[in-house]
C-alpha cells in the first residue's frame, strides 16, 4: 500500500503565528500528541511536540510557535506505507506530514502509526510474541512522587510515559499526555496553575486508569488491537502479577518492518 491510501486528509493543523497557548488547548482537545505547523500559504515547516508544549513557562503567554518547531522525516502520497513507517521509527515520530513532493511542502495529509497498523499485514509476523520485543529495562515511577520530579526523569531518560508501580502491582501510567491534559505545564518551574516546583501535585491525581497489561506470551496482532482500541501509546507487561517489560507502538513497528 502507499502512503495516499491511508493517510489522513484534512487533519488538525497549527500556525507558525499561534500562540503556544492555542497549540496546548488544540493537543488537549483534540488528544493529540503532535501537531504539524504551517506557513500562510500551507507548507509545512515543521512539527510541534507535546514535550515542546512543556518547556514553555506558563506566564509566557504570548510566546508563538514557530520558533519550537522540529524537523521531520519526509514523507509523500506515492511512497509506500512500510518504508514510510520506518522513516518515521528512525526519527521516532508517530505522527509525520504528508508533503506534496520533495519541492512543494504543501501539506497533503498526515501519516500516523495508528494509520499503519490498521493497514498493514499482520500474518506475516504472526510467530512473534511480545515477550520477544519488549522493553526489560523498565522506568517506574510511585503514585505518591511529585509530577515535576517524574517529568525531570521523562527529559532524562527520553521516555514519554512511566508505569506507576505501587507495592510491586501495575496500578496506572504517567504520561505527556496526562500533565498537558492536567494543566500542569512546565512544572520545572511553574505551570499555568502558577504552581512551583515543590508543590506540584503526586503522580495519583493524574495518573491514568485502570492499568492496561498483558502478558509476555501473548501474540503481537493481540496487542496491535489493543492500541487500535484503546488509543494507547504504551502498554504495560506483567508476568504472574509483576512488572517484567513495556511495549510500545514503535516496538511492533519495528518488528513488522
Amino acid at each position: 500500500m502507499i502512503v495516499e491510501e491511508v493517510m489522513t486528509k484534512n487533519p488538525v493543523i497549527l500556525h507558525d503565528s499561534d500562540f503556544m497557548t492555542h497549540a496546548r488547548q488544540v493537543m488537549r482537545d483534540r488528544h493529540l500528541r503532535t501537531l504539524p505547523v504551517v506557513d500562510e500559504n500551507n507548507r509545512v515547516i515543521g512539527m510541534l511536540e507535546e514535550k515542546e508544549i512543556l518547556n514553555v513557562y506558563s506566564t509566557k503567554s504570548n510566546v508563538t510557535i514557530g520558533g519550537f518547531v522540529s524537523g521531520f522525516p519526509d514523507v509523500y502520497p506515492g511512497m509506500e506505507m512500510m518504508h514510510a513507517a520506518k522513516l518515521m521509527i528512525d526519527a521516532g515520530f508517530g505522527r509525520v506530514p504528508v508533503l506534496k513532493s520533495g519541492q512543494d511542502k504543501t501539506l497533503q495529509g498526515i501519516l500516523s502509526i495508528i494509520d499503519i497498523f490498521r493497514n498493514m499485514n499482520q500474518d506475516r509476523k504472526s510467530h512473534i510474541n511480545i515477550g520477544d520485543i519488549m522493553t526489560t529495562s523498565v522506568k517506574t515511577c510511585s503514585p505518591q512522587d511529585n509530577i515535576a520530579k517524574v517529568w525531570i526523569n521523562m527529559i532524562e531518560t527520553g521516555f514519554s510515559g512511566f508505569p506507576v508501580v505501587k507495592n510491586g502491582e501495575v496500578i496506572g501510567m504517567l504520561t505527556r499526555r496526562n500533565i498537558i491534559n492536567a494543566g500542569y505545564a512546565r512544572i520545572q518551574k511553574e505551570d499555568e496553575h502558577g504552581t512551583q516546583l515543590t508543590m506540584a501535585p503526586p503522580v495519583e491525581k493524574v495518573m491514568s486508569t485502570p492499568a492496561y497489561t498483558i502478558s509476555p506470551d501473548k501474540p503481537l496482532q493481540e496487542a496491535i488491537q489493543i492500541f487500535l482500541k484503546l488509543d494507547i501509546g504504551r502498554i504495560s507487561v506483567v508476568s504472574e502479577g509483576k512488572l517484567v517489560g513495556i511495549i510500545d507502538r514503535n516496538d511492533i513497528i519495528k518488528a513488522c518492518i
